[in-house]
């Protein structure tokens, strides 16, 4: 069964154009904006938005990985102030970030001063933003961080969804300015502009592999970053 099926999958033709907008596609949302030069000198395939675009989002995204947020702040008003006054639960991750490498830095009196005038008012008129501020503030009260119940705020990788986070309506912001966003895609706007299509493609695989998985007995792909089939159980 599997050489029959893998001799069917052989068979699909899928034209170059596309798997090149494809790859382009991931590599302009993703930021690589040297290989979409070089990706675009090679293959002649148009990406959606310049490559100084790019490069003023990767600018932000990496200041904010960095931890420099105050600076990624000012650079996200500087390219569009409408992306943070109509986006306010980014806006406060944002700040809740500041408030978190303030913490991260030591700078005790700082945090509480930055908590109490630029977060406390918006946790007033938000609920959800009021519990998040109080558990980022209970990282003061802990002297060893290991014992913290909410340690997970000080991880890399919590700067990482923050950065991700202000990547996607930057990338939404400068798909609106292309003119992108007219009345017959507006709805997969949100669902294709901000992730690779690429993920999107993969997460459809999964779901159809798993719906095939209830109905017939077939080769399914066991491992993904190498296509590779596995001989159905018998």
């Amino acid at each position: 069964m599997r050489e029959e099926w893998e001799k069917r999958l052989n068979h699909i033709r899928i034209r170059k154009e596309e798997m090149n907008k494809l790859v382009m596609n991931f590599l302009v949302t993703e930021g690589y904006a040297e290989a979409v030069a070089k990706f675009r000198m090679e293959t002649g395939t148009k990406p959606d938005m310049n490559v100084a675009m790019i490069m003023d989002r990767m600018t932000v995204k990496k200041a904010v990985q960095c931890g420099n947020v105050e600076d990624a702040i000012e650079k996200v008003n500087d390219l569009n102030p409408e992306i943070l006054d109509t986006n306010p639960e980014l806006f406060f991750h944002l700040q809740q970030q500041r408030l978190i490498e303030l913490i991260r830095n030591e700078k005790i009196e700082e945090a509480l001063e930055f908590a109490q005038e630029e977060l406390a008012p918006r946790g007033e008129e938000n609920q959800s933003f009021l519990e998040e501020l109080e558990r980022t503030v209970s990282l003061l009260v802990f002297k060893d961080i290991s014992n913290c119940p909410v340690r997970e705020l000080l991880d890399i990788s919590h700067r990482l969804k923050t950065a991700n986070e202000v990547n996607a309506a930057i990338l939404t912001s400068q798909s609106h300015e292309k003119g992108l966003n007219t009345i017959n895609n507006i709805h997969s706007l949100s669902l294709e502009i901000v992730h690779p299509k690429l993920h999107s493609l993969l997460k459809m695989l999964i779901w159809a592999q798993n719906q095939l998985d209830e109905k017939a007995t077939y080769p399914r792909i066991k491992d993904f970053s190498k296509a590779t089939l596995e001989n159905p159980a018998v």
